[in-house]
Parts: C-alpha cells; structure tokens; sequence
C-alpha cells in the first residue's frame, strides 16, 4: 500500500481471524513457556474505535457490525518493535567490506549528508517507514541524521501513518564530515524546538540522540544530560561498545572515564528510559550500572555478525540484570526484517562459551525471541499499555503473517511438533516475504502485493 494518501480512520468494530500469539510476560529461556506464551488458535482478534477489546473462538456469535477480516491459517501477532536503526542507511545497507569507524567515514557519512535537504529527507522517511510496516515493524526507536529538517520529515512522515515512533536529531559536533556536524548551541536550540513540537503529539516520543561519544565533545553531551533531566519524559539513545578499535578510541578521548559506558554516566545519560545499541564489549561494572539504571541494550546481531564487531552474551547481560531488547540497525545489519534478525541472534548465542547457572549450551528461543520484540520492547519503553501484547486497551499494531513461504518452509511446519518446533522454524526460515499485512492503530497500512500466480 503507498502511504501517500490517507488510509482512512479505523473501522469502528473490527474482528480478524487467525492464530493469535501474545505474551503476558518474559517466558526465559526455557523451551516450555508456561503461562508466559498466549496462544489462541483460530480466533477472532476484535478492535473497537483502534483499541484491542479482546480475543473470542471463532464460534462466538459476531453481529453485522462487526467487519469481519478473515486471515484463517495466518499467524497474527501485536507488530515488531525495533529498538535500533538507522532511517537514512538504507542506501548503504549491504556495502562490502569495512570494520565500524571505516563504515562510517566510507558509506554512513556520505549517506547522511544527502540528508540536508529537506526533499530528500522526506523521500527517504516515507521509503523507510513504509519498509519497516512491509517487514513486520509497526513501532522503532529511529536514528535519523545531524540535520533538524530529518527528524522532522520522520516525525511527519510516521504521524501520517499513525505509527508510534521514538526519534531525535542525531547530535555530532567532532570527528566528522563537514555538512554532518553541528554545534552545542545551536543542537540546543534545534532539540528544544523538536521536543516542544513533536514530544507527546499523536504517537510521537523524542529520543535525546548523540551518535555516539567520538562525535560529541564533553560539552554537547552535557547538554545532551540537560535536555534528560529538563524534559523527564523524553529517551535517550545512543551506541556503546560496539567495536574494540571503538573502544579504544573512546579511552584515548576520554582518560578521565572508567569505561567507554562511563562516559555517558558522567553526562547524565544513563536512566531507564536509555537504550544502548550492542555493547558487546561491556565489563560487569559496566552492566551493574545499566542494572541499577534500568537502562537497556539493543542487541543487533545482524549488524555485529556483518561488520565483524562481534558476539554479544545476551544471557550473560540478563543474568546480571541487563535489560536487552532487538535492534536491526540497519545500514549495519542487513535487512529490516526482525525474523531475520532473530534468526541471526540465534547463531549468536549459540556461538558464545559463557557459563550462566551451569549451562553452556542455553539457546535464544522463538519464545524469547519474540516476547523481546514485542512485549519486552514495549516495556523497557514504558509503553506496554500501548503497544507490544494484545492485552485489552492496546491499540491495535499487528501484524498478519503466513506461517510458510516457498515449498522448503511449508514442508518443514507439515513435519514440525509442537508449537515451539512451529514457532522456531517460521521465526528462522521467514522473513518480510511471509507479512501478508500490517496494521496500525486498526488501520491496513500495508498488504502484500498479490503474488505473480494469484494475480494471474
């Protein structure tokens, strides 16, 4: 669906039917999940006015006022929510052959200059959000670039669809391109502005945004903490501990620092409305802060496999009171797709040695999978009234999804036992080809074009 024009309001009364899965709460790392999965096969999924007023077996008597949509044999779950990505890196995504600082002097930066002009920032938004809807993602927390008129054209562009969005301007006043760097005053101002704008306007949040340290003097991330504890309500969000050439990096710019994540400490960024893209290279100093914060980690494996920065102990990070949500961080990672990328953090953790409670051999489940980037998400961004379950109140973000695609999937879910068995091989073998239609706010925003032989 091109999200040039309107969708239209909501139905008043909506009722769609498929397999529903939902979570009321972490189910661990444990293949049986307890009461913690909620799966209701073959029901009706009902919406009044955008709000999820319930669940009822298909025989349950339904009137004419309901519109009825029947997905029977779909998977419908509440959408994605990426908790790190970059808006203005799809031109970049799938570039060869770089480590992190490279990358970015080679492929980012050059990207998000284009971004200075307001066209192109406002073509660019419409082409990411309406990809992140076509791949599953009905929510993120968005990097845009350095330049006001970016974050901007993505506060529109995501209000026009009614999705719920957290951004902010990208602050970078050092080590950086000219065109891509601002300064600590006039950032300031631009912030200020943003937040007075766009900060609880529709379904919009501010996300304070320093790139990461190298690019901010001490000043501008000072400001940076200002603005956290000036305007309560807004997020933080940034990177850490990405890269070890990084992470050197940081100890050169910053001596006075115990850890790269210290720096941030210091400057009053570190709170439970922080989210810190990868750190894989965190200490348990370092992860005791985070716990006694509240603060998160967006894990990103795709983009840590891809650009060789490497293996983030999810289980470790938990373990230690580490609140870990998903990220796809695109350009880095290499598709939007959240399938794809939990996917890839299975690998992940399958590769990492760490000894938690004995085990070694702890696999990320669909389970935990899942319930991180839906409901987990949601609450580590205080908004789970909102968004992330189909607990009654919500507004209606789901997500309409084929259980298979392509003969290989579709033999492996005949064969498959067990939900979780199901469950594991859509979550590995899907991806945005299986989104057979995304919802906001109990709008259709998007649906998947008919396929070459249903069409003819």
């Amino acid at each position: 669906m091109n999200q040039d024009t309107p969708a239209g309001p909501a139905p008043r009364r909506l009722a769609v039917r498929g397999d529903l899965l939902d979570f009321t709460a972490d189910p661990g790392w444990a293949v049986e999940p307890g009461a913690a999965a909620r799966f209701r096969p073959d029901h009706w999924l009902l919406v009044e006015d955008g709000r999820v007023v319930g669940a009822e077996p298909t025989d349950a008597a339904l009137d004419a006022s309901w519109l009825r949509v029947d997905e029977r044999g779909r998977l419908v779950m509440p959408g994605f929510i990426d908790t790190h990505v970059h808006a203005p890196q799809l031109d970049v995504i799938a570039s060869f052959g770089t480590e992190l600082l490279e990358w970015l002097e080679t492929y980012t930066f050059p990207a998000e200059g284009l971004y200075a002009d307001a066209g192109e920032a406002v073509r660019g938004s419409a082409l990411f959000l309406d990809s992140l809807l076509a791949s599953g993602t009905t929510s993120a927390l968005v990097f845009p670039t350095v330049h006001k008129v970016s974050a901007e054209a993505l506060f529109e562009a995501a209000e026009a669809r009614g999705m719920r969005l957290l951004a902010g301007k990208v602050l970078m006043d050092r080590h950086a391109p000219e065109g891509l760097r601002d300064d600590v005053a006039q950032a300031e101002a631009d912030c200020v502005d943003l937040i007075e704008r766009f900060h609880g306007r529709a379904r919009l949040s501010y996300a304070v945004t320093p790139r990461f340290a190298a690019t901010s003097t001490r000043e501008q991330l000072a400001m940076a903490g200002r603005l956290c504890a000036s305007y309560p309500g807004v997020y933080m969000q940034t990177h850490v501990a990405e890269n070890r050439a990084e992470v050197r990096w940081m100890a050169e710019l910053f001596p006075e620092a115990r850890s790269y994540l210290d720096i941030y400490a210091r400057h009053g960024l570190v709170t439970d409305r922080s989210v810190f893209a990868h750190g894989i290279w965190l200490d348990d100093a370092d992860r005791a802060v985070l716990r006694e914060a509240g603060a998160s980690i967006a894990f990103c494996p795709s983009s840590n496999m891809f650009i060789g920065s490497g293996l983030f102990d999810w289980l470790q990070a938990e373990a230690q009171g580490v609140r870990v949500n998903v990220g796809t961080d695109v350009g880095g990672g290499t598709g939007l797709s959240m399938l794809r990328t939990l996917a890839d953090g299975y690998k992940v953790q399958a590769l990492v040695p760490t000894l938690v409670d004995g085990a070694t051999d702890r696999k990320l489940t669909a389970w935990k999978g899942l319930y991180a980037a839906t409901r987990g998400a949601a609450e580590q961004l205080h908004l789970s009234r909102e968004i992330g379950s189909f607990d009654a109140g919500t507004l209606a973000d789901f997500v309409v999804w084929d259980w298979a695609m392509g003969p290989v999937a579709t033999r492996r879910l005949e064969v498959a036992r067990g939900l979780h068995e199901r469950l594991f091989a859509w979550m590995t073998l899907g991806d945005e080809r299986n989104v057979a239609s995304a919802w906001v706010a109990g709008v259709e925003r998007y649906r998947r074009p008919p396929l070459a032989r249903e069409a003819g």
